[in-house]
């Protein structure tokens, strides 16, 4: 089976500034994951090194028992997809271009898409549900919807991991439930993916595990029902005490 794993893995922008050290983290196909903490903690940043876009401090990220600078950036394209957060440059494109950008590892440098390249952007937007958005272009979109496109591209990229970085962000709450659930649905059918949310309560009913980052503390990992009932995620979030997490 794949994996995505790291061993005593430290991130930060030097060795005078380590954000989080000691990292031994798992992320398998089929699995959803919330990355949760305070804000400034380093979870952008973790994110950002998983995917091999921020270098690490030290320590090793293997993907399939191999270290991830072994991977090309083609390879690592073909491996895990990435949506961070902030709107695309180029809003004059059509959500159908978009998501076909998803096939660049594939496409080869002219971006020629083959039938089966037209195939998985079709069937990306019908996981994600905006085929009747193909030809709309990008700043017609609201932000939930714009969302979606984003995952959907990330879909067509046809990786076996999907990290994601705040993706529940400004968008309201009919949209929150309706992107969670979708990538709910998406761990279902066999992808590893992880999500920095602030979302806890929502998060808490589709997440299989949360990973849990607090300033100078070793990371805490388990299912979120356990972490509530225990306390440790309202000690991690430096919540007050007469703040109660719903279960």
């Amino acid at each position: 089976m794949s994996h995505l794993t790291t061993h005593n893995l430290s991130i930060g922008y030097s060795p005078e500034k380590v954000l989080i050290s000691e990292i031994d983290l798992d992320l398998i196909p089929g699995k959803l994951v919330g990355l949760v903490g305070q804000n400034g903690v380093g979870k952008s940043t973790l994110i950002r090194t998983l995917c091999g876009l921020h270098p690490k401090l030290s320590g090793s990220i293997e993907l399939d028992d191999q270290q991830i600078e072994a991977y090309t950036p083609k390879e690592m394209a073909k491996k895990i997809s990435v949506v961070l957060t902030g709107r695309p440059e180029a809003l004059n494109l059509s959500v159908i271009e978009l998501i076909a950008l998803g096939r660049f590892p594939y496409s080869g440098w002219l971006g020629t898409l083959r039938s089966e390249d037209k195939q998985m952007v079709e069937e990306s937007m019908t996981q994600m549900e905006i085929n009747y958005l193909a030809t709309k272009k990008l700043f017609e979109l609201s932000d939930g919807q714009l969302q979606k496109v984003m995952i959907a591209r990330a879909l067509a990229q046809d990786t076996d991991y999907i990290i994601l970085d705040e993706p529940t962000s400004h968008l309201d709450l009919k949209n929150k439930i309706e992107v969670l659930e979708l990538l709910k649905r998406i761990a279902g059918s066999g992808k590893g993916i992880l999500i920095s949310t602030h979302e806890i309560q929502l998060a808490s009913g589709v997440c299989h595990e949360y990973w849990c980052v607090d300033f100078g503390k070793e990371m805490l990992t388990g299912a979120p029902a356990d972490l509530i009932k225990n306390g440790d995620l309202h000690r991690y979030l430096h919540l007050p005490e007469h703040l109660k997490i719903p279960l």
